[in-house]
């Protein structure tokens, strides 16, 4: 909360227990986004699944200003979590709150030569799912590649569905160009992409700002920011935070 408040941030998004154990104290001084499914990571083995863990009346009643949710697209668990946030989005709407969607892939068969875990068609497609289920904004992981349908795609295992113009006339290499293709399935920008901030590494000020520029380039509406600054001391997040802002701000920073 110290991190988020110091850094100017325009919100938090958090658990059920971290938000409401401090809700008291900051909820009225920076917007809570009350994150309601997560992992539980003790069952062996591992199951990569989102449970709910808080309801959409819990978070109205700690003052959060909006909702958030993992969908683990592809996965076979992700039937069962495009019901339960699409009835807990309905809710929170009606009660006044946002909704955010982190709009992740999860698939082991999407790991091919390249992790197409990033590919622009395969989170693009996730995108318009999300919006699809109302999310007024939408958190992506910044697209590295291209392509996914078609290593997917095979005579024997027919695979979704997709157009070659999705790979010449709406889209390039060009990291701008694949995560504008992003923003183009989040109904043109209707609802706002917000990519990642990744974890942390070597270079996380320069990571991070780099993203930026992609992301408000592209015409995304901003970073959500974890591990990059709340794993460091709280002058470096603060900072690592500043240059993200920096870039929205900048007049010099425009969309391509």
């Amino acid at each position: 909360m110290k991190l988020a408040i110091e850094g100017g941030c325009n919100a938090v998004a958090s658990t059920l227990g971290v938000l409401g154990a401090c809700s008291r104290k900051y909820a009225h001084r920076i917007p809570f986004i009350l994150k309601f499914n997560h992992n539980e990571f003790l069952t062996y083995p591992n199951r990569y699944d989102q449970i709910f863990f808080a309801s959409i009346r819990q978070a109205r009643n700690m003052g959060a200003v909006a909702v958030g949710a993992t969908i683990y697209f592809g996965s076979p668990e992700s039937g069962r979590q495009i019901v339960e946030v699409s009835q807990a989005f309905e809710a929170a709407h009606e009660m006044g709150m946002a909704t955010v969607l982190w709009c992740y892939l999860r698939n082991p068969a999407f790991k091919r030569d390249v992790d197409y875990h990033v590919s622009a068609d395969l989170t693009g497609q996730a995108n318009h799912l999300g919006v699809t289920l109302e999310a007024d904004i939408v958190k992506q992981k910044l697209p590295e590649n291209n392509g996914g349908y078609l290593a997917l795609n095979t005579k024997e295992n027919p695979y979704g569905k997709s157009d070659k113009r999705m790979y010449s006339e709406l889209a390039s290499d060009h990291p701008i160009d694949l995560a504008r293709y992003q923003v183009a399935n989040c109904y043109l920008g209707r609802s706002g992409l917000i990519n990642s901030g990744g974890a942390s590494g070597e270079n996380d000020l320069h990571d991070a700002v780099r993203t930026a520029v992609i992301n408000k380039r592209a015409g995304g509406m901003g970073l959500i920011s974890g591990r990059k600054a709340f794993q460091k001391p709280m002058r470096d997040g603060v900072l690592l935070l500043n240059a993200i802002q920096d870039v929205y701000l900048s007049a010099d920073v425009t969309v391509a």
